[in-house]
């Protein structure tokens, strides 16, 4: 038999400083997130991150926190249960970190009979640290489980589906009287798209580099954010004067992918931009960082530069158009066309998979 599984980030399992330290243990232990090798990073996390990091995000977690907990987690949960009534299919729910975990998912799924698993990352874009590490501790899990076959629906930041959706959903905001669209991704340290790199000597080899054609560029987080972005500027239709792009939530001192999402709000309002639009690309689903990060401190630090208001535009959650796309996903899985609409030539991810993604000695361990 034939289900789904969707894999998000993870949440606290409460606000409270040692969930939050729980989970910020589990998450920032994780090779490819800290990606230094594992003694130094033990040392990191539990010796200068840990002592003080976790009762800061309990704080900023209270900020958000709703009735049904988490809004990652409820919102995760209203769209697996949408999803779940439209296909003929189970459907479960993991988190990368923390709870719904996915081994007890996949022992859900497998409950029901399901030998075939359609694995659909909740990351529209390829990163070492969002979707290549959900993927392969699936397939680490599954593997000592001795099954089910795993399908993985590739990165899927430029297709029409997703990109439709992405549309959809910023519509009503679009129809408004705005003075600049930024489009903020998560941030990752430029060292993560060196390492990601198949030719060892593209991403960032010169200025240029994500519009020069290269294999590089199926696992390339930055290449693809901006092929999310051409996209929804072309089916929208919004002039190059009025959108910008940022990279928000970087961490430590090392070089992240610039332009920083802070500096920018503060560079907008100083040029004279009163009513600035933020859309969250890299996010399907509101979190910490798009409903405390921007909507919050993101707003505060506009306004204080300047700016008169700061709209953040919601994420897909469960809007009908995301939820239309993700059908025909599973639709095309249980007909037996791989991966559905976001089939490209082959599979993607298996080619990703192969690439040789070169990794620090020891960074990976640990896990």
């Amino acid at each position: 038999m034939k289900g789904v599984l969707l894999v998000n980030l993870g949440s606290p399992d409460s606000p409270a400083v040692e969930d939050v330290r729980r989970y910020l243990r589990e998450f920032l232990m994780d090779g490819r997130v800290v990606d230094i090798p594992w003694l130094a990073r033990f040392l990191l996390v539990h010796g200068i991150i840990l002592p003080r990091r976790p009762r800061q995000s309990a704080e900023a977690y209270r900020k958000i926190w709703t009735s049904e907990g988490s809004p990652l987690i409820a919102s995760s949960r209203r769209l697996t249960a949408a999803l779940r009534e439209r296909v003929g299919v189970p459907v479960g729910l993991a988190m990368r970190y923390r709870n719904p975990s996915i081994s007890d998912a996949l022992e859900g799924l497998g409950a029901q009979g399901v030998t075939e698993v359609l694995l659909i990352p909740l990351f529209p874009h390829y990163a070492m640290s969002s979707y290549e590490t959900a993927v392969e501790r699936v397939r680490d899990l599954a593997g000592r489980r001795g099954g089910p076959r795993i399908e993985v629906v590739p990165p899927y930041y430029d297709h029409p589906e997703y990109i439709r959706a992405l549309v959809a959903s910023a519509a009503e905001h679009l129809e408004g009287d705005y003075d600049r669209l930024l489009f903020s991704f998560h941030g990752i340290p430029e060292r993560h798209l060196r390492k990601s790199d198949p030719t060892g000597r593209h991403c960032l080899g010169r200025a240029d580099c994500c519009a020069v054609a290269s294999s590089a560029h199926r696992t390339c987080y930055r290449h693809q954010c901006f092929r999310t972005v051409g996209a929804f500027v072309q089916a929208t239709g919004i002039p190059d004067s009025k959108w910008s792009v940022a990279f928000q939530s970087r961490l430590g001192r090392a070089a992240w992918l610039k332009p920083y999402t802070d500096q920018e709000l503060a560079r907008l309002a100083g040029e004279g931009v009163k009513r600035l639009l933020v859309i969250c690309p890299a996010f399907v689903t509101d979190c910490l960082e798009t409903i405390e990060e921007i909507g919050m401190r993101g707003r505060e630090l506009f306004v204080g530069a300047g700016g008169r208001d700061l709209i953040r535009i919601p994420c897909l959650n469960e809007h009908p158009a995301w939820l239309d796309a993700l059908t025909r996903m599973v639709e095309g899985f249980a007909d037996g066309f791989a991966l559905g609409p976001c089939a490209r030539a082959g599979s993607v991810y298996k080619e990703q998979k192969h690439a040789t993604i070169r990794h620090e000695s020891g960074s990976m361990d640990g896990d």
